[in-house]
This record gives structure tokens, sequence and C-alpha cells, in this order.
């Protein structure tokens, strides 16, 4: 079973919303009845606002064997038509506005489902994420259930991961890190999820006085904790008793994990993961936490380094760099009704994941970059830097844009709009930024507006980003 903790619930306290939780025994009659009401669906949409509906929701579709597609609630307008018309879930779950054009079904935490019903295959679909492409609107990666459950194992082995642990995050619920390890994870595990809702380290010391055992968090968190812990104990102290500190969705530069280390006693775990692939590589708890690098493969991943050309290198020296591929039980189906894409990403089994690292002789992996230089990690998101040039491009005074990301020590990348005006135009930056906002959803904005008189391009006219980025 996906999650074996529902198949015989107790009292013990399953998912926490700030005030609100739902023991195991709550859990699996609200969950159920969502699945009573959803069975038979091929698809189902989920409004993913941070609340315990969100949650329910979406177990109660799993328990039905229904794919659930999980819906950011700040979408922008192109990107929720999109999302919806190329999923066509035929439901939302949720309280979903009406702009979203589709049958809802609200999440009545107090109803009362009844028997389970038998467990899909693990083939079946179980969760449809989008993904930011580089290029083009967000593809909806079909993760089956064999990699939610086979992923979240290898975690719990790597990370001592048990039922006595409360996992405390802030994380969306439309993304793996916050959905699937975040509360299916503790689910899975027979645990608990608290959900701290809004980022603060106010609530994140609440948590850890009270009874968290593991952050999950993004580098923009562990910044901004590292910045309050240096003026406040409590916060120090609260951090300090950490079983785990977790930190993904990008590198953690060194010198916050020399802060924290510092300020907690604690050094932070790293993983590394995409959407399609779930996590891995992971740090083990018992192993060494090393600034920089994201541990080694996950039991029952395969990772290697390849080529240009696709080739394995047969090196670990720790400077040899390669493209990440990785094959195992974690990957995803397909892309959504995009053969092209996934044939393009999943070569003779293996997922070419983009990402460029180096391997040490002990295994553990070390990210260097991208191949191409169009997916920005800011604050915790993936942006795919085309799909914000399409927005710009839009705007009546610009004429050309490029969009790239910068260091920056609170975000990890900043969104940079490098933009040839119109005509006789003069934009103001904040009314570009606005109007990337109003389109898509508001992480995507830039938070750098350059104006330039031309972009530098190859002889084929393509955009050297290179140079934009390499410019004081």
């Amino acid at each position: 079973m996906l999650f074996p903790a529902l198949s015989d619930p107790n009292d013990r306290p399953a998912i926490r919303f700030r005030e609100r939780a739902l023991s195991y025994a709550e859990l699996r009659a609200a969950a159920a009845a969502v699945a009573a009401r959803v069975e038979g669906a091929e698809r189902v949409a989920v409004w993913a606002v941070p609340e315990l509906e969100t949650c329910v929701g979406v177990i109660g579709a799993l328990l039905a064997g229904v794919p659930v597609v999980p819906i950011n609630p700040r979408s922008g307008e192109r990107e929720l038509a999109h999302i919806v018309s190329d999923s066509a879930p035929e439901l939302v779950l949720g309280n979903a506005p009406e702009r979203l054009a589709l049958p809802r079904v609200d999440v009545d935490l107090s109803a009362r489902g009844g028997s389970l019903r038998p467990e899909p295959c693990d083939e079946a679909p179980a969760i449809v994420v989008y993904t930011s492409g580089t290029t083009g609107p967000p593809k909806g990666a079909v993760l089956p259930r064999r990699a939610i459950a086979s992923n979240l194992d290898a975690l719990a082995s790597a990370w001592q991961w048990t039922g006595e642990d409360v996992v405390a995050h802030a994380l969306p619920l439309f993304h793996v890190h916050g959905l699937v390890l975040g509360i299916l994870g503790p689910i899975r595990r027979g645990g608990t999820a608290h959900h701290l809702g809004r980022f603060s380290s106010e609530a994140v010391a609440d948590a850890f006085e009270d009874d968290a055992t593991v952050l999950f968090a993004v580098p923009t968190m562990y910044h901004r904790l590292g910045q309050e812990a240096e003026g406040d104990p409590r916060v120090a102290s609260a951090l300090g008793r950490a079983r785990l500190l977790v930190s993904g969705s990008a590198a953690l530069p060194a010198v916050e994990h020399e802060r924290i280390e510092r300020l907690c006693g604690q050094r932070i775990v790293e993983r590394y993961g995409l959407t399609e692939t779930l996590m891995n590589t992971a740090t083990r708890a018992s192993g060494e936490r090393r600034p920089g690098y994201v541990g080694p493969p996950l039991e029952g991943v395969d990772l290697r380094l390849v080529d240009d050309d696709g080739n394995p290198l047969e090196v670990n020296d720790d400077e040899t760099i390669g493209e990440v591929a990785v094959r195992g039980a974690n990957l995803l189906l397909e892309y959504l009704n995009r053969p092209d894409a996934t044939a393009e990403a999943i070569r003779d089994g293996w997922f070419h994941t983009g990402d460029l690292a180096t391997r040490a002789p002990d295994g553990y992996v070390r990210i260097v970059g991208r191949r191409a230089t169009d997916l920005i990690k800011s604050g915790g998101f993936k942006i795919g830097a085309g799909e914000i040039e399409g927005a710009l491009l839009e705007h009546a005074a610009v004429a050309e844009v490029a969009v790239t990301g910068t260091p920056d020590p609170d975000l990890g990348e900043r969104i940079v709009a490098w933009v040839v005006p119109a005509e006789d135009a003069s934009p103001e930056p904040g009314e570009l930024s606005d109007h990337v906002a109003q389109l898509l959803a508001p992480h995507k904005r830039p938070r750098e507006v350059r104006f330039v008189d031309e972009l530098p391009r190859n002889a084929m006219g393509k955009v050297i980003k290179t140079r934009l980025i390499e410019e004081p």
C-alpha cells in the first residue's frame, strides 16, 4: 500500500496546519469520502492552497486510484489555462475560483467514507506535476505510484526516517518537495506532517519547541533562518533540537552551511532531485555532510555522468564534468501529451537531466550547473526563462528580451530581464515586472530589468546568454 498507516488508523496526529489537525483515523475517514466522490474519474485537479483540505483531497484521490494534478493557486491566466487544457481534469477539489471553469468538489474534513479501494498497480499514474521547461509552456510530468513509494522508502533509509518523526515545513503543495516529500512522506512512514503555513523563523522555532524533529526547507529559508538566529538565541536553540535539517531545490551556499553549524551546532543535509525523477541523491543522516555536495545516489537509483554525445564517463575524480543521467523506479512515466519531449529526455531507459556534475571517488555528487542557461532556480522554484521572455514580448514597449539568472544570497538566483525597448518607448522596470506577474505566477517576475541597445547573437541569430551573464 502507498499509505499502510491508513489501513488500520489510530489517533496519532497525521497532518497539522497551524491550529488545525487531523489524526490518522480522521484522515482515513475524510480521504475515503473524497475517494468515493472521485472514483472512476480519469484525472482530477486539486487547488493546492497550503491547507488541510489540499492534503485530504490529494490523498483521497490517490486512495481511489485517480491521478491528481496539483495547481498553483497563484498561476497566471495563461499558465492556468494551459494546465487545465493539457491535463483535462474532470473536476477540481478544493475552494477553487470560478475562473478555473471546472466542476468544483469541496473537501469536507468532517465527512466519513467507507472501506478503502483495492490498491492500483505500481505503474498506475499518481500525480501529474507541471514543471517549467526552458522553452514553451510547462510540461506535465506523470509520476507513477511506484516512483513515489520507492523514492520515499529510499529517503527513509538514507535519513533514518521513521514514524516517530514530525516533519515541519512551509513548502508549496503544488511541487514534489512540499507535497510528495513533505506531506505524503510522513504519511507513508506513519509519522506526522506539520505544515507551518507561511514561512517565518518564529514558526520554525515554535515547531521545534513543540514536537518537530525534521525540517524540510530551501536555501532561501535557511538564509533567513541563519540571519534571524544570529540575533535571536531562541531560533538558534530551536534549530539545534532538530534531528535533521534538510535543504533542497537548489544548492545551499557553503557560507550558509557554516553559519547554521556555528549558531545551532547542526550540519545541514542536502539532496538532489527533479520533478521528473523525484530524489536522485541524498547525504545520509549518518554520513559526512559536505558543503557543495548532494551525497551519493539513493538506493535503487542508478546515476552516471555522460559526455556531450551521451557516452558514459567512467571517472570519479571530482573534476570531470558530465551531464547527470539517472534510471530506476523513481522515474516519471512520461510527459503528458508530449511523446516528443519524453523521447528526448528518456533514452535507453536513462533520464537525461540537463544538470552538470562531478562525482567524487566516494560517490558524492557535486552539481555545477545546467547544460543550458535557461532554467533559473529562485527561492526554491524552478523557472523557465523562455516562458518569461514570451510574456515580456507581449508588452508593447518591449522589442527584444532575454532572461537569465544571476546569483542572489537570499533567493539562490534572481531573475534578470535584458530588454531592448521598442522604438520611442521608455518602459519602467516595475511596469515590466508587474506585466509578467499578471500573466504568470508572481515568483516568475523579474527582480531586475536591464535595458540594452541590442542582444548578443551568434551567426544563426540565437542570443548568446553567456555574454549577458558575464556583463558587470
